[in-house]
């Protein structure tokens, strides 16, 4: 997906590669914290008479579990949709109607393919909340995550750049699955620690 909004392919197309970015932030910004609203209000009407220390087990519960999934324990798989945002919108659109609807579907998280259990670990934090202005926090910072990649292909105004940094987060998928991991599994035991001490 990087690939598609980059300077070199919005100047192929006669955009404006900072209009198509901005209004792609916009949009994952925006369907993140609408996302986490409509979780952390769905919480206070199920969990907000769990006490805290419930809540974090809980947390630390669907981490755990998520991780499981990630690394397919006993041949399970993270459950998901077969759904990529549509690529013909890049030639039948505008960038900035195109960056939007790529920015609002990706800033939910799961209407497209779902690659790791952090999605759904974070709406669950959100629901945990039980508080619609705390899971818009949750979301808003979700959805500007989720968005921040573009930025790894700002410079690219070549095809050997372009090719250059694909080839870069190639080499870095591994490591950054790690880390996705080694993350899990350090919101878990604070979960499980949070647990404790309340």
């Amino acid at each position: 997906m990087l690939g598609s909004i980059t300077p070199l392919g919005e100047r192929g197309r006669g955009s404006r590669w900072w209009l198509t970015v901005s209004a792609y932030l916009l949009g994952s910004i925006l369907a993140g914290l609408i996302t986490g609203a409509v979780f952390g209000w769905a919480g206070s009407l199920v969990v907000s008479g769990l006490e805290l220390e419930m809540r974090f087990a809980l947390l630390a519960f669907v981490v755990l579990l998520g991780l499981a999934l990630d690394l397919g324990a006993l041949g399970l798989h993270l459950p998901t949709i077969h759904r990529q945002v549509d690529e013909d919108w890049r030639t039948s659109y505008r960038g900035w109607v195109w960056g939007l609807g790529y920015g609002l579907q990706l800033g939910t998280g799961v209407v497209t393919i779902v690659t790791s259990s952090t999605v759904y670990s974070t709406w669950f934090a959100a629901f945990l909340t039980a508080d619609l202005r705390a899971g818009a926090i949750v979301g808003l910072v979700f959805g500007l995550a989720r968005s921040l990649p573009v930025f790894a292909v700002a410079r690219v105004r070549r095809p050997d750049q372009l090719l250059r940094v694909d080839g870069i987060l190639g080499r870095l998928a591994a490591p950054a699955r790690k880390a996705a991991l080694a993350g899990g599994a350090a919101l878990a035991a604070l979960s499980l620690a949070g647990a404790a001490r309340w």
